[in-house]
């Protein structure tokens, strides 16, 4: 039902996107017309019009070199892995010496892996990037079967044996679970392949812990409200026509709601750097929000089934999650060494609820221990920005180096 709602009202307002755009295109036709204040305010309203939309396909990384040690090396973008419901995807670089191989766990939390591009840009300098590049489950054909919480754990397992012996494992906000799983299962196989090093990044390992907004909203209603209100059905023609999903527009809206006005502070300075011709300053907010509205829809059985286990039932911490029937047993992580990290000023991710895998790995021994909590930053401020660059990663790199 509202799937179908949302995909009439983006096609009902499609021609006046494409008016506004076309008429934007006339700008050349003005001449000095067009830098009058009227006719800047204008031409800024029309691209405010083309913009007033959200998209269903990831941005381009779009990194194309990165500074390693003293010289520039190119980078180039390459499917290492292509399963039903996601990419492996490589950033090779054209150095010769070997780098730690590290498989960046991207969220699938509504929006592409692309939103970690700073993570990715910053780790490229001294290691060896892959990361988990999920598919939008409104371009996954019905015959592929499910894709579940149990299936994104055995995603990060194939991943990790493709990668090889000696890999190491840093996971971004939600999948900070799944990654943890994921090496308790292949810890107590004693798996070949099993990560080196674990970095768990404002990750919801336990939401007993300081509930923020976000654990509140996943517990103030029973489980079948989530099913009865928020899943809908890829309308045909789309290639997922009949399957149930979380859409990606309804996960934004949530976001949006948690903070409305500093989305709309945002565009109302967007418009005025438009009107200003100040185009550094606007090409800055217009970046963020084409990745920010950018969104990818998840299957209902994955959403459903992280909303139940983490965030109501709190599966892993009260050790009853299992695995394909076996129960997850943390303490058989005894080689991984583990990194936490948390930001002091997280509202989706509390202070406390990453850190709580120490708990958990009760037999890892205390050098193979760390954690890192970093202040002033918020969760995105955790694997993006400045003090991800200067503070935290130089953290997260000696970690992955002391295990090399």
């Amino acid at each position: 039902m509202w799937y179908h709602i949302y995909e009439a009202q983006m096609q009902a307002s499609a021609p006046f996107r494409a008016a506004a755009l076309a008429a934007l295109q006339m700008r050349s036709a003005m001449n000095g017309a067009a830098d009058s204040p009227a006719a800047r305010q204008m031409m800024a309203a029309l691209e405010m019009a083309t913009r007033a939309k959200l998209t269903h396909v990831s941005q381009p990384f779009g990194i194309k070199s990165v500074q390693v040690e003293n010289r520039e090396a190119l980078v180039v973008e390459e499917t290492a892995l292509d399963l039903p419901f996601g990419r492996l995807l490589h950033f090779r670089k054209d150095i010769d010496s070997p780098q730690p191989r590290v498989l960046l766990v991207a969220p699938l939390s509504g929006h592409f892996a692309t939103l970690l591009r700073n993570t990715v840009k910053t780790l490229l300098q001294d290691h060896d990037v892959y990361i988990t590049d999920w598919k939008n489950a409104r371009e996954v054909p019905l015959v592929q079967g499910r894709f579940g919480f149990e299936e994104y754990v055995d995603y990060l397992i194939k991943m990790l044996e493709h990668l090889g012996p000696g890999a190491h494992v840093v996971a971004v906000c939600q999948p900070c679970v799944q990654a943890l799983t994921a090496t308790a299962v292949m810890a107590a196989q004693k798996h070949p392949c099993e990560p080196r090093s674990l970095t768990l990044m404002a990750g919801p390992i336990d939401c007993r812990i300081n509930p923020t907004a976000v654990n509140k909203l996943a517990t103030d209603h029973p489980i079948e409200w989530f099913k009865s209100n928020l899943i809908s059905t890829v309308p045909f023609p789309l290639p997922a026509w009949g399957r149930r999903v979380y859409p990606g527009f309804m996960q934004l809206a949530a976001f949006v709601s948690m903070n409305p006005e500093r989305h709309l502070d945002a565009h109302k300075s967007l418009f005025r750097h438009l009107v200003e011709g100040e185009d550094d300053e606007a090409e800055k907010i217009k970046t963020f929000y084409d990745e920010y509205f950018a969104v990818l829809d998840l299957t209902e059985e994955f959403y459903i089934e992280t909303v139940a286990w983490v965030f109501q039932e709190m599966r892993l911490p009260l050790g009853r999650l299992k695995h394909h029937g076996e129960l997850v047993d943390c303490s058989k992580i005894t080689r991984t060494a583990l990194l936490t990290v948390e930001g002091e000023r997280d509202d989706i991710c509390a202070v406390g609820q990453t850190s709580a895998a120490h708990e958990l790995v009760t037999k890892l021994r205390p050098h193979l221990r760390s954690h890192h909590l970093q202040p002033g930053v918020g969760h995105y401020g955790v694997f993006s920005g400045r003090k991800w660059e200067n503070q935290i990663y130089p953290t997260v790199r000696s970690v992955i180096l002391s295990t090399e």
